[in-house]
């Protein structure tokens, strides 16, 4: 009897929470900015949020700015 199917099941599932934290220390305008000079450098959107979660301690970037990454790109023509 193979037991394949229940493996990997028990990973985390991230909360759905819809508010931006509140020990986020920039504003809307200035995490745009990053990710902008971010995309310009040659970072692909997976690795820009990546950098935002790790180096500026901005979790998520849809709660903060009410809208996803990749549009916040097509915003700015950076593709």
């Amino acid at each position: 009897m193979n037991k394949g199917k229940k493996k990997g099941q028990s990973h985390s599932t991230r909360p759905p929470v819809t508010v931006a934290p509140k020990w986020v220390q920039y504003s809307p305008e200035e995490i745009e900015m990053i990710i902008v000079e971010l995309a310009k450098k040659g970072y692909t959107p997976s690795m820009i949020g990546i950098i935002l979660r790790d180096q500026y301690g901005i979790p998520l970037t849809r709660p903060v700015l009410a809208v996803k990454l990749q549009k916040v790109l097509e915003k700015y023509g950076i593709t």
